[in-house]
């Protein structure tokens, strides 16, 4: 189940004026165009930034999303009739591809690598994700490291915010740390709408190490072809390149 800050209708539009900052893209942009693919599935889409960036280059762009809230959000942006628009979570992927051709490269940004908090779901995610890829095919995604405890980070840094919000007015969104019981980390926003209603998000994320990971990954059928440091967040995300086996 989403987290309700992408899944209900009322938060999903949200994100991207309190998430507006997507520096994370650039490097992701230039990562993809090394392996030059033609059909690129953009897991965990949410409301479409990365997909409709990547649709510009001329490139067939997929985007996918358990949270149909959010695909609402991206069905609406510019560039957005580019994309083909899936509702499912990774697990769910080859039930909903039909007859397309499979994807040449996938890609998880931001905390879609993390939601999955029990093995089973993350088994199943990766082979679904493997199930639409081409024999060769790339996944590629970013993890956060748990050594360095960026829920503390979180905690310290994340200060009430109040943006005035088209259509709706004021909204204050507050960040709450939750529950650290390692691997898993919890925590909540609150979002205060005019007239003072108050909607809440419960987020959990698993902080896997980078050998669990590469475990996970070579079981369902990857080859880890390197663990790259992310450029504009250095010491802090592992970011997988892997190939897809026959």
């Amino acid at each position: 189940m989403p987290d309700a800050h992408f899944a209900d209708p009322r938060l999903a539009p949200l994100y991207d004026h309190f998430d507006a900052d997507r520096g994370d893209l650039p490097a992701y942009l230039a990562l993809i165009d090394e392996f030059a693919p033609d059909r690129v599935l953009d897991v965990g889409c949410g409301t479409g930034t990365l997909a409709t960036l990547l649709a510009t280059g001329g490139r067939t762009v997929i985007g996918a999303d358990p949270a149909l809230a959010s695909l609402r959000v991206a069905e609406r942006k510019p560039g957005a009739g580019r994309i083909t628009w899936l509702h499912a979570g990774a697990a769910g992927l080859p039930d909903v591809w039909a007859e397309r051709a499979p994807a040449d490269l996938a890609i998880m940004t931001g905390n879609v690598a993390q939601v999955f908090l029990a093995d089973d779901d993350w088994t199943a995610a990766l082979r679904g994700i493997r199930g639409v890829l081409r024999p060769g095919g790339h996944l590629i995604f970013e993890a956060r490291r748990p050594e360095f405890r960026a829920w503390e980070e979180w905690a310290a840094t994340q200060a009430p915010a109040t943006l005035e919000i088209p259509g709706v007015g004021p909204v204050e969104r507050r960040f709450t740390l939750g529950e650290v019981r390692l691997p898993l980390v919890s925590f909540r926003y609150e979002f205060r709408f005019p007239g003072g209603e108050v909607l809440t998000s419960d987020s959990t994320l698993r902080f896997r190490t980078r050998e669990e990971t590469e475990d996970t990954l070579v079981a369902a059928g990857f080859t880890v072809l390197e663990v790259r440091d992310a450029p504009d967040r250095p010491g802090r995300e592992n970011v997988f390149v892997t190939r897809a086996g026959s």
